[in-house]
C-alpha cells in the first residue's frame, strides 16, 4: 500500500475497474468489458439508453459490480454528485479509469452549435466528478467541434478542450488529446472524434509512460488487434451490412406490430459480418425493422439511386428541387466506401442499393455493435419529444464504437 494525495492507493493486483459517465446505451462499456475491464457503475440520464445498457451489460453480461449505495437506474450526474459526494470520495484509490464524455450537441458542427447550450455546463460536472473520485486514468470523448472556439466574445477564443485539459492538469493529470478517425481503426465509418487520455502524473512517472504515448501505442497496435478479430482497417459499408438486405426476405417484426423485419443472408459472409454475427442464434436480427415508406417515397428513392452519381455527399440542389426535397441533408450512401459519420436522424441517408433508409441494426453494424447487443425503447421519435426521449437510432448514433473502445481498453491497462 502507498499514499497519494492523502488517500491509500492499493498496489495489490486486482481487476481493472472503470466508471462510465454519460454512458448512453453502453458502447464504450461494452468495448471495455470485452477488453477485460470490470465496471463499478455507469451514469446515464436517459431512460431508454439506460434500459439498453442494463439489459446487455447488467442483466446479461454482469459487467458491473454495482455499489449498494447507488440506485441501479438512469440518473443525472448532478443528482449523483449532490446526493453521493461522500460515497464518491470514498472510492479514491479503487478506480482505475473514468471513461466517457458529456453530451456533445452544444459543440457539434452537425447541429446548431451553441455556446449557451445548458448541456455544455456538464463539463463542470465532469471535472467535479474527477476531483472527487481521482481515478488513475481518464478516457474522454467528444465531437470535433469541442476543439474549436465559439465565435462569440463569451469564450474569448478559448476552446472547451483547452478548458478541460487545463482543469485536469491542475488536478494532477498528465493529459493529451487528439482528433481520431474511428475509420482508421476498423470501423466501417469515417467518424472523427476528440479523444483525450489523462494519467495521474505520479503514476505516469512510475510507469515510464505518458498520455501521449497511449495514442502512439493505439496506432501501433491497431493492426494486431484487428488481425486477432479477423478484420482489417479497410472495412467498407457493403462489407458491414450487405447480409442485411431487404431482398433476403422479411418476417413480421417481433417487437413492432404492422412492421417487417429483415432476415439474415445465408451463405458466404465477409470477415466483419462474421465478427458481428458471432454467437447469434436468432433468425431475425434484433432491431432490423424496416421503415414503412409509402409507394411514392420508394419510387422517388429508386429514381434518385439511378439518376444521382454522387455518393456519400449531400444531394445536389438540382436533385432536391426536382424531387421537391426540403431536407437540409440527404445522402446516398456508397457501399464501396466507408460510411460518412452517421447522425441520429436516419432519414438523412438512403441505402446504397435499396430504396429505403437504414435500419437500427444496420446503424449498429456501422458503429461495430455486435448483433447479440439488443436495443430497447422506441425506434424513433419526433417534434418536441426529441429533447426528452432517446430512441434506438439516437442511442446508436450517439455511441462510441465498441470495437474502438475495446482497443482503448487494451492500451490503457497500464
Amino acid at each position: 500500500m502507498q499514499q497519494e494525495n492523502g488517500y491509500t492507493l492499493s498496489t495489490e493486483k486486482r481487476p481493472n475497474t472503470v466508471i462510465d459517465l454519460f454512458a448512453g446505451c453502453g458502447g464504450l462499456s461494452l468495448g471495455l468489458h470485452k477488453a477485460g475491464w470490470t465496471g463499478l457503475f455507469a451514469i446515464e440520464k436517459c431512460t431508454d439508453a439506460f434500459a439498453t445498457l442494463k439489459y446487455n451489460l447488467i442483466d446479461k453480461e454482469q459487467h458491473f459490480n454495482w455499489p449498494t449505495w447507488l440506485p441501479q437506474t438512469n440518473m443525472d450526474i448532478n443528482d449523483v454528485l449532490s446526493k453521493y459526494e461522500q460515497e464518491l470520495t470514498s472510492l479514491r484509490g479503487t478506480v482505475d479509469l473514468v471513461a466517457g464524455g458529456p453530451p456533445c450537441q452544444g459543440f457539434s458542427m452537425a447541429g446548431r452549435r451553441n455556446e449557451s447550450d445548458v448541456r455544455n455546463k456538464l463539463i463542470n460536472s465532469y471535472i467535479k466528478f474527477i476531483k472527487l473520485v481521482q481515478p488513475q486514468i481518464l478516457l474522454f470523448e467528444n465531437v470535433k467541434g469541442f476543439t474549436m472556439p465559439f465565435l462569440k466574445k463569451k469564450s474569448k477564443g478559448i476552446t472547451y478542450s483547452e478548458k478541460v485539459i487545463s482543469a485536469l492538469k491542475r488536478l494532477g493529470y498528465d493529459v493529451h488529446g487528439e482528433l481520431i478517425n474511428f475509420g482508421d481503426f476498423g470501423i466501417p465509418q469515417n467518424r472523427t472524434r476528440f479523444i483525450l487520455i489523462g494519467i495521474k502524473s505520479k503514476i505516469a512517472k512510475q510507469k515510464g509512460t505518458s498520455a501521449k504515448d497511449c495514442f502512439k501505442k493505439m496506432r501501433e497496435q491497431a493492426s494486431i488487434f484487428l488481425e486477432e478479430k479477423g478484420v482489417n482497417k479497410s472495412t467498407k459499408l457493403r462489407d458491414a451490412i450487405s447480409d442485411l438486405l431487404k431482398k433476403n426476405g422479411t418476417k413480421a417484426c417481433p417487437d413492432s406490430p404492422n412492421f417487417e423485419s429483415g432476415l439474415y443472408k445465408k451463405g458466404k459472409l465477409t470477415a466483419y459480418q462474421k465478427l458481428m454475427r458471432s454467437g447469434v442464434k436468432a433468425q431475425i436480427p434484433n432491431s432490423h425493422r424496416f421503415a414503412r415508406h409509402n409507394e411514392r417515397t420508394i419510387q422517388r428513392f429508386e429514381t434518385i439511386l439511378k439518376e444521382s452519381d454522387k455518393r456519400n455527399t449531400n444531394l445536389s440542389n438540382d436533385i432536391k428541387s426536382k424531387f421537391n426535397i426540403n431536407k437540409h441533408t440527404v445522402i446516398i450512401l456508397s457501399g464501396k466506401e466507408k460510411c460518412p459519420t452517421i447522425t441520429t436522424l436516419p432519414d438523412d441517408y438512403i441505402h446504397y442499393c435499396e430504396p429505403r433508409i437504414l435500419t437500427v441494426r444496420e446503424y449498429a453494424r456501422i458503429q461495430s455493435f455486435p448483433d447479440t447487443y439488443e436495443f430497447k425503447g422506441k425506434y424513433t421519435t419526433g417534434g418536441k419529444l426529441r429533447t426528452k426521449e432517446t430512441p434506438r437510432y439516437t442511442q446508436v448514433g450517439n455511441a462510441i464504437p465498441p470495437l474502438f473502445g475495446e482497443l482503448c481498453g487494451r492500451i490503457l491497462q497500464l
